[in-house]
């Protein structure tokens, strides 16, 4: 499972790398070329009301047992045999074809990276909650290069499987059980509109435990508001939101706040110039500084690409002023870092654990509270 693991290196990264390397050399024409679909969308059924009554549906799902992804840990951890949360987990981008604007839930390629994206970062979740990660018709990456209609349905089409998804995760585990959400990238971006539409005002936010918004920008002034939680500012604190983005340095955010500037907030005013929330993962506050003998241990893989190991002390983290998560000089994980320095796709395994120990000092307050008001 570990030399599965690191595929998500060789995989998943290598194209989304050269079309960031393209996009450099040769601007955005050429990388839309390549990766947006040049038909029209094709509009899709909802899947049926039960779909996610199947457990088909779901990479991670309670009972899989050692086929579940999420259940990778490397040597010397765990996953807990009785864990007292649950997690919904939403996977990242991992269908880079343009010969549609959504993925088919039997794509091979695509499912084996989401497969391997979830031993990466849904894995450091595994010491206090089952996983629950369900397939969806993701978007292709294609549909984040373009401003035309069809990307915006590909992402509705995407967002409605997550929403039935989710229904069904709420309606299938015990009314008082802890919930954490976390997602990446694409799947962060979904995660937001679940938020607002799922959590935000409803009994049901009251369960959350803590919500991992990574590898997507949360505007503080314009955002955080609208998500129905606040930001985390305390290591302990339950009930919250953490973001972050990783940049070594040195950092060149610019296509990301290119984008992220032109944009409007949940609450309808500009994002332009408005600091991204950013959690240090080290220390579970944000706008933070910790130096790399606060990060106990960095998934770092073998050169020969068929092992991981959890490296403690290699990789520091602050965050400056923008809210970009700046992690020092880079850290030697292979050539598969994207341009400016951008290690998105390392958003978790940098900090994986200290996400471990983040999440469980998370839960533990989030206990103690809920014992407390039982006893009263």
């Amino acid at each position: 499972m570990a030399r599965k693991f690191l595929y998500f290196v060789a995989g998943a990264i290598v194209l989304v790398l050269l079309a960031a390397l393209a996009y450099r050399l040769f601007g955005d024409r050429m990388m839309r070329a390549a990766f947006v679909p040049t038909a029209a969308f094709q509009a899709a059924p909802k899947v049926a009301a039960d779909a996610y009554a199947d457990p088909a549906m779901w990479y991670s799902y309670p009972g899989k047992g050692p086929t579940d992804p999420s259940l990778w840990v490397p040597e010397g951890y765990q996953p807990s045999g009785a864990p007292p949360a649950a997690l919904f987990y939403i996977h990242p981008t991992t269908f880079l074809e343009r010969s549609a604007w959504n993925a088919p839930l039997d794509d091979i390629e695509a499912s084996e990276r989401a497969r391997l994206f979830l031993r990466a970062q849904a894995s450091a979740f595994n010491g206090v909650a089952t996983v629950w990660a369900p397939k969806y018709r993701q978007a292709t990456f294609g549909a984040f290069l373009t401003d035309r209609a069809d990307a915006e349905k590909a992402l509705a089409l995407a967002y409605g499987d997550v929403l039935s998804a989710f229904d069904r995760f709420v309606k299938d585990i015990p009314a008082d059980r802890p919930i954490i959400l976390a997602g990446h990238s694409q799947g962060s971006l979904h995660l937001t509109r679940l938020l607002r539409e799922r959590v935000a005002g409803r009994p049901i936010v009251g369960r959350i435990v803590a919500v991992y918004i990574v590898g997507w920008p949360v505007s503080v002034d314009t955002d955080l508001v609208a998500l129905g939680l606040p930001p985390c500012e305390q290591a302990e604190q339950a009930g919250c939101l953490l973001s972050w983005q990783s940049f070594a340095e040195p950092a060149d955010p610019s296509l990301i706040f290119e984008h992220y500037d032109q944009t409007t907030g949940f609450n309808g005013a500009p994002r332009a110039g408005s600091a991204m929330l950013c959690t240090n993962p080290l220390t579970g506050i944000p706008f933070t500084a910790a130096d790399a003998d606060a990060n106990l241990g960095t998934l770092f893989p073998s050169k020969d690409l068929k092992s991981a190991t959890l490296e403690p002390g290699r990789v520091p983290a602050r965050c400056d002023e923008r809210g970009i998560l700046l992690i020092g000089a880079p850290p030697e994980l292979g050539p598969y870092t994207l341009p400016g320095n951008n290690y998105h796709v390392f958003d978790y395994p940098l900090f994986w654990a200290n996400v471990r120990v983040d999440i469980a000092r998370r839960l533990a307050t989030y206990q103690a509270a809920h014992q407390t008001d039982k006893s009263q």
